[in-house]
């Protein structure tokens, strides 16, 4: 199920992705506090998408699908933060928001779809 499940697929290269930014923030401009923050939010997308893929029930599934969107907005808030510092590029800003605002549509539409079978069942 993980393999063909879209969500599960970009969250898990955007997880990639911005691991490989947090190292080069680490190791370039000895970065640690802010890059760390974004890292957790970053990484947190994709772990709440697992969970949301394993979850037990409709509104298990719900509710760690609007974690990982709250995730998900968080991180674009750290690359807008390390961008205006000066620590990533007007390219990588971009590039990594762009990202970012791609699994915030698919987590809305996703939650907005369950919310709606949600309610159908009422």
């Amino acid at each position: 199920m993980k393999g063909d499940n879209i969500i599960y697929i970009k969250s898990r290269a955007f997880a990639i992705r911005s691991g490989k930014m947090y190292q080069h923030l680490t190791a370039e401009h000895k970065e640690n506090i802010l890059s760390k923050q974004f890292l957790r939010a970053a990484t947190s997308i994709g772990a709440n998408v697992i969970e949301a893929i394993h979850s037990i029930s409709q509104k298990e599934f719900l509710a760690k699908s609007y974690i990982a969107y709250k995730e998900c907005a968080e991180t674009s808030y750290w690359i807008d933060i390390l961008h205006e510092l000066g620590y990533i590029t007007d390219s990588e800003a971009t590039s990594m928001d762009n990202d970012c605002t791609e699994l915030l549509k698919l987590l809305s539409s996703i939650t907005k779809t369950t919310r709606e079978k949600l309610s159908d069942k009422k």
